[in-house]
C-alpha cells in the first residue's frame, strides 16, 4: 500500500511539472532576448543609434556622411570613439556612453566605431595627398574668409550677401544653429558626395583649398550666425526657382534611400 500511494505522488507531481511547462504564455524554448547593454552586432547597434541621423546606409541623412571614405580617411580611431561617446557640442548629436548620460557600454562603442570602419572606410584614399587637418584651433580669418565663400562656395550657395544659390544657401541662422564650426570644417574638407557636393580639391580645378582657406571661411561661415535675421529672409525671399528644384531632388534620393 506504502509502494501503491508513493507511487500516485510521484505520477501527480510529475503531472504538475508538465503542467506548469505548458502553461499559456509561458516562453518557449529557444534564444532569449539579449538585455541592451549585451548587443554587439553592428547593424543593430547603428540602426538603434545612427541611421536616424547619419543615414540608414551611412549616407542621405541630416547629419555627417559616415559612409564618405574621405571622411572616415580624415578622421583617427579616437577621435571617432569621443564623438560618438560624448556627442558633438553645437550639434544635435548627443553623448551615447554611460557616462555621459547615454545607454551604450565602452564596449558597444568600440563595436560601433570597429563596423564603421570595415563597411565605410577606404584606407588609402587619401594616399599621397595633403588634405587639411581635421580640426584646428587657429582662429581663422573672417575678411579673408568671406572672400574665399565667393570663390570657393558661391557657385553653389549664392554669393555672400545674394540670394540663394541653386543648392540652397548655408547662411540662413535655422541652419547654422544647427551645425557646429567643427561640422563646417568637416564638410568643406571631405564634401557630401551623397548630394553632389566636392571636396576641398574639387570645387575649383586646379585650386584646391588650402588649410588657411578652409579655417578661414569656416570662421565667416560661423560669424553669420548673429548677422541680421531680416537680411537672411530677405536672401531667401530672392532665391532662384532652382533652389527649389535641388531641394526636391534631396528629398527624392532621401526617399529613394529609405524605400518610401
Amino acid at each position: 500500500m506504502n509502494r501503491l500511494l508513493a507511487g500516485i505522488v510521484l505520477l501527480a507531481i510529475l503531472g504538475c511539472f508538465c503542467a506548469c511547462n505548458n502553461m499559456p504564455g509561458r516562453p518557449k524554448p529557444g534564444p532569449e532576448v539579449p538585455r541592451p547593454e549585451e548587443i554587439m552586432d553592428f547593424s543593430t547597434l547603428y540602426s538603434q543609434n545612427c541611421a536616424g541621423c547619419h543615414g540608414a546606409d551611412g549616407q542621405l541623412g541630416p547629419a555627417t556622411p559616415l559612409a564618405n571614405p574621405e571622411y572616415q580617411a580624415l578622421i583617427d580611431d579616437a577621435t571617432l570613439a569621443e564623438i560618438i561617446s560624448n556627442g558633438q557640442k553645437g550639434t544635435r548629436m548627443p553623448p551615447f556612453a554611460k557616462k555621459g548620460g547615454g545607454n551604450l557600454s565602452d564596449a558597444q562603442i568600440m563595436a560601433l566605431v570597429k563596423g564603421i570602419r570595415s563597411r565605410w572606410s577606404k584606407g588609402d584614399v587619401l594616399q599621397g595627398l595633403n588634405p587639411p587637418p581635421y580640426s584646428t584651433e587657429h582662429s581663422g580669418d573672417v575678411a579673408h574668409g568671406k572672400e574665399v565663400y565667393n570663390t570657393q562656395c558661391a557657385s553653389c550657395h549664392g554669393k555672400a550677401e545674394g540670394p540663394a544659390g541653386p543648392k540652397g544657401s548655408i547662411l540662413n541662422g535655422p541652419f547654422l544653429a544647427l551645425v557646429s564650426d567643427q561640422t563646417i570644417r568637416t564638410t568643406a574638407i571631405v564634401g557630401r558626395p551623397d548630394l553632389g557636393m566636392p571636396d576641398w580639391r574639387s570645387r575649383i580645378p586646379g585650386s584646391p583649398m588650402t588649410a588657411q582657406d578652409i579655417t578661414d571661411v569656416v570662421a565667416w561661415i560661423s560669424s553669420q550666425r548673429n548677422a541680421d535675421p531680416e537680411q537672411h529672409k530677405a536672401a531667401q525671399q530672392k532665391s532662384t526657382p532652382q533652389t527649389a528644384i535641388s531641394q526636391k531632388t534631396v528629398e527624392v534620393h532621401s526617399d529613394k534611400s529609405t524605400g518610401k
